[in-house]
């Protein structure tokens, strides 16, 4: 019998009496992808799952999500590895909040992660929930974003000269990442959307996917970005996700942003990762949430 255990916190919820090593039922698939809705990101303990089951996975809730910028694990079409060596130098993947692949015309509904090798301390996965950022927000702050459009681009990451250009391939990152000039292109998406299944509103922002505000002088639209960012990841938005071996974990892009803490220079960290795109046959109606 599945249990869904809450964090607690502003966002997450752990999920007890399901195993992911084999197929799954329309009624376990429901029941699932119903607390997903309502907690934003699950957590699956002690799951022993293989690459074949973790595509199946992604499958049961939606269709494979594209990767622009990551290069798939050998062997695999869609499964990346998220590694970080004991003695890596490198800067840390992926510290700063935001939203997976917001620059796409149409980002992942979530992701996926199931981790094989973690480390004793540190490694914390931080959530920030945007659907309730948004309904405390102050009315002066939501007026500044009402009916706004965002510009979002890759560049700033990974462009040749992006974070993750080329000087980041000569610090020696173990991951494997594709920067490339097509990460400048440029997709508007409104700050303020309403999720597609829960019917609630929700907030789209990524301070590092947005290089400006359609129809906003640069400075004007840096000044907001800035305190939109400090606003949507305030300490009581947040859920702190704290890994364990062998654990499976779902988010939804649509309603959380996500960042990595790091902690554990020394020692190895592995995760496998899949983004999970839209297939609006498994999902949920409005009204039926």
């Amino acid at each position: 019998m599945i249990e869904i255990v809450p964090s607690g916190q502003a966002c997450g919820a752990t999920v007890k009496g399901v195993d992911l090593s084999g197929p799954l039922d329309d009624a376990t698939i429901l029941a699932v992808r119903a607390a997903w809705l309502e907690h934003h990101v699950l957590a699956f303990p002690d799951q022993q799952l293989s690459r074949a089951d973790l595509e199946r996975l992604v499958l049961s809730f939606g269709a494979f999500g594209s990767e622009p910028f990551f290069l798939p694990m050998e062997g695999s079409e869609h499964i990346v590895a998220l590694t970080r060596k004991a003695d890596e130098k490198a800067p840390l993947f992926a510290e700063n909040w935001h939203s997976d692949w917001s620059f796409l015309e149409e980002p992942p509904i979530g992701t996926c992660l199931y981790s094989l090798v973690i480390p004793p301390v540190g490694g914390n996965t931080g959530f920030a929930n945007q659907q309730k950022a948004l309904a405390e927000m102050p009315p002066a702050l939501r007026a500044r974003i009402e009916g706004r459009i965002a510009l979002h681009s890759a560049g700033a990451a990974y462009a040749p000269d992006g974070m993750y250009g080329e000087k980041d391939k000569e610090a020696g990152r173990s991951m494997a990442i594709h920067f490339s000039e097509d990460a400048r292109q440029v997709q508007k998406h409104p700050f303020i959307q309403r999720h597609p299944e829960s019917g609630r509103e929700t907030l789209l922002s990524s301070l590092g996917y947005i290089m400006g505000v359609e129809g906003m002088a640069d400075d004007e639209a840096l000044q907001l970005l800035l305190e939109l960012y400090e606003w949507q990841t305030r300490e009581e938005f947040q859920y702190t996700h704290i890994w364990q071996e062998n654990m499976f974990v779902l988010w939804d892009n649509r309603s959380v942003l996500h960042r990595a803490y790091g902690g554990y220079d020394g020692y190895d960290r592995i995760l496998h990762r899949v983004t999970v795109a839209a297939d609006t046959d498994k999902f949920i109606t409005p009204q039926a949430a």
